[in-house]
């Protein structure tokens, strides 16, 4: 099993910047993909994005492509998400999962492990 743990979270404004961290710890080897996911009140999990160990190839969501950026550092198992010109839609708990078969993968249920969560707002 593989435990994760987010931090960074917070509130900001429009058009402000955050950087989101999770660290892996315990059977780090058996993974291979990191992603981050988010889920708004009343709203299912979303897939935002996601990262290869191995290359470092990423995948995003329409929604935070060209605002977001994931990154990775192997020698810490942490996962970053940089995210840039905030929206008040991209208010959500932010939560990043691990995943350990080969290949990029948008469906929640893909992943095997999930952090605790952390919290986004953004107001206008």
């Amino acid at each position: 099993q593989v435990q994760l743990v987010e931090s960074g979270g917070g509130l900001v404004q429009a058009g402000g910047s955050l950087r989101l961290s999770c660290t892996a710890s315990g059977r780090t080897y058996s993974v291979n993909v990191m992603g981050w996911f988010r889920q708004a009140p009343g709203k299912e999990r979303e897939f935002a994005a996601a990262i290869t160990r191995s290359r470092g190839s990423t995948s995003y969501a329409d929604s935070v492509k060209g605002r977001f950026a994931i990154t990775a550092d192997n020698a810490k198992n942490t996962v970053y998400l940089q995210m840039n010109s905030l929206k008040p839609e991209d208010t959500a708990v932010y939560y990043c999962a691990a995943r350990a078969p080969y290949g990029i993968m948008w469906s929640a249920q893909a992943y095997n492990d999930w952090g605790q969560g952390t919290q986004v707002t953004v107001s206008s």
